[in-house]
């Protein structure tokens, strides 16, 4: 399964710890903003983080939060780091000592403080892209207590009953009890739905005829 590469500032709060209020306020201060925003920043979802931005705000999140670095080094960080590439912040190796961020330098692979040039040797910051993607994954997940359960909202599929937690509409099974296919066969063309799903149509279907 990909990985969802674009997400709101809501999602990122959620996958990142941050408040929304935080995220535009380092939009704003210029430390880290989405990948993907409009410069009317008023505008509905103007601000879409990808995934490697979710990557970088953990990273500056654990240098901010665990080791105690302050935002106005991070701002400074952030502007040595911008000649590395839009993903310096997720790429590159990163350490801290006394509260002050270190990195591996690319050409000479030696460890050196970013603002100021001192050389140090520390325990580098451990940040697992790996772990983003799962809870990338358990983000987009379909919460178990939607499962045989539809429902209709005016934003989804123009009001159209769904099955809850997905934009499978519910006249897209009932085509296939009409056409005599089986349950797994349902499940197999539509992966996300599982079989209380489909008990749950049918029952609703009988009662209705009844």
């Amino acid at each position: 399964m990909s990985v969802v590469g674009a997400f709101t500032d809501e999602m990122a709060s959620r996958l990142t710890g941050l408040s929304v209020g935080q995220l535009r306020a380092w939009d704003r201060s210029g430390l880290i903003s989405p990948s993907f925003a409009d410069e009317n920043r008023r505008l509905p979802f103007s601000r879409i983080y990808s995934f490697r931005d979710i990557v970088s705000l953990r990273v500056i999140a654990g240098l901010k939060n665990d080791h105690g670095v302050s935002t106005q080094h991070l701002k400074q960080v952030a502007f040595e780091l911008r000649g590395l590439g839009e993903d310096a912040w997720s790429k590159t190796t990163l350490y801290v000592l006394n509260k002050r961020v270190v990195f591996e330098e690319p050409k000479s692979g030696r460890l050196q403080e970013v603002v100021g040039g001192q050389r140090v040797f520390r325990i580098p910051l451990k940040v697992a892209t790996a772990d983003v993607e799962a809870d990338v994954q358990a983000l987009f997940s379909r919460p178990k207590n939607l499962e045989g359960k539809t429902h209709a909202q005016r934003h989804v599929m123009n009001g159209e009953e769904v099955v809850a937690g997905t934009r499978i509409p519910v006249r897209s099974v009932l085509s296939y009890f009409e056409l005599g296919l089986s349950d797994s066969r349902i499940l197999e063309d539509y992966p996300d739905l599982v079989q209380a799903d489909i008990d749950a149509i049918r029952a609703k279907t009988k009662g209705s005829a009844a």
